[in-house]
Order: C-alpha cells, then structure tokens, then sequence
C-alpha cells in the first residue's frame, strides 16, 4: 500500500488511546505488526512537561506517527491543532477530523473540506475521516487529499461495515485511491471484510485496546487484514439467491 509516496507493508493502523498500560499498548503496537499509529495531541502545560513519557514511548516503538485532530468541532480548532501536532510530532501527516454531531461523532463533511484544503494548501498530507458520501470524496479529492477515511460506523461503537452499498460504492467510483476504513471495527472479521471488499487498510483503536486480552486481540487482527487482502486478489466469487451443486452429477450411481 502506497501512501503519500510511502510504502507500507501492513494494512493495520493502530489507535494508541485507551489502553490498560504503557506496556499492553507497546506489545499490542507489536502483535499487530502496524507501521503506523495514531496519537492525538493533548493541550497539556508546557511548563510541566505534561505527557512527554507518553510521546517517549511512541516513539521507541519504531513506527510511523500519524497525529489526529480527535475532538475537534470547528475549522479553526483542527487546523489550529494539526499545526500543533506538526510542531510536537515533526511530520506533515494529519489525519484530519472536524466533528459535527455530539451523538454519532459524525463528521462535520462541509468543515472537513474547507480544512482539507487550508492544510493542504500549507503542506500537510492529510488523511481526513470521512462518510461514504461520493460528492464529499471528491471535493475532498479536490481539495489535495490523496487518501480517504470513511467510516464504517461511529467511532467506538464496534458496529463494523453499516452501510455496505455505500462503500462499495465509493471503492467503486474511485478505485485508484487508497481508502482506510476509519471507525465502527469491532472485531477481526470486520476487518477482514473491509479488506475483501476493496479496502486498502483499516484503522481501529478501541476494538484492540478494550478487548479482555488487547495483544492478542491485535494479532488477531493483524491475521484478519492479511487474509481479507489474499481474498481480495483471489476474487471472490459472487453471491447467489439459489443453491448450485458443488458435487458433480455425472457418474452417480441410480438406484
């Protein structure tokens, strides 16, 4: 998978929030065999050197940082917060949200576009999460994005694919660009379906980290990208409303 110009051999990204400790989330970021993960930049005292223990160990686990403006409401405050985070995390990757609704955490789409393209404009890949909508894609598309992040389903809610037809939909319409599936992943088969359909990789955060037993739950998930990925280049073969012999009839036996 190519990102920005960047070769990634895994189709796992990791969230970093929520983990029972320091160490679960380091031997997660392992048994997932990620290359990237996610940190969103906290608005802490710089006097008090508040969370540097926590950027020290992102950065021990070797893997490439993608900083996130989570919980953001308005233009202002993403755009204001991914200048932050290129400052702290010293890398022009973003992956950009602008929320719109309390409830759903539902991306504010008009918002998210008009700060795309201001961050683009300044030099920033971004990697904004978005809904299935084509029209929103685009003008995404238009505005510098050469990655999407639709969701699948509200963040956290572990509710996986929601809206198939839209999603493929969407792969359909833009098969040349490389698409995460963003929000919703409850459990590895998700995952694995998200990969089959098309999908270039999936993000997911919560699924791993509040999983009774988080490391080997990102194994698990590690398997599922892998196997959705070879089911994909096999073709799958397409569903059917009516059954069809597997055996061969000829050269059965009548009685």
């Amino acid at each position: 998978m190519k990102v920005y110009g960047i070769d990634l051999h895994s189709r796992l990204l990791l969230g970093t929030a929520g983990y029972p400790s320091p160490a679960i989330l380091t031997q997660s970021v392992k048994a997932s065999r990620t290359e990237v993960v996610t940190v969103s930049l906290r608005r802490e005292s710089s006097g008090e050197r508040a969370g540097q223990g926590f950027w020290s160990l992102v950065r021990d686990l070797d893997v490439r940082v993608l900083p996130n403006t989570a919980g953001c409401y308005s233009v202002k405050e993403a755009v204001t917060t991914a200048q932050m985070a290129r400052e702290v995390f010293g890398t022009a990757w973003i992956k950009l949200e602008v929320i719109g609704d309390n409830d759903t955490l539902q991306p504010d789409v008009f918002g998210l576009v008009e700060a795309a393209r201001i961050l683009s404009a300044e030099g920033f890949q971004v990697f904004p999460y978005t809904t299935e909508d084509l029209i929103v894609a685009e003008r995404l598309l238009e505005a510098g994005c050469e990655v999407l992040m639709p969701w699948g389903a509200p963040i956290a809610s572990g509710r996986g694919l929601n809206n198939l037809f839209g999603l493929k939909a969407l792969r359909a319409r833009f098969p040349s660009t490389s698409m995460i599936i963003d929000a919703g992943i409850g459990v590895p088969s998700h995952a694995a379906q998200a990969l089959e359909l098309g999908f270039d990789a999936v993000l997911v955060n919560t699924a791993v980290a509040q999983a009774v037993r988080p490391v080997e739950m990102a194994g698990a998930f590690a398997s599922a990208v892998e196997a959705g990925r070879a089911a994909y280049l096999a073709g799958p073969m397409e569903p059917r409303d009516l059954a069809t012999p597997s055996t061969p009839v000829v050269g059965r036996a009548f009685l």
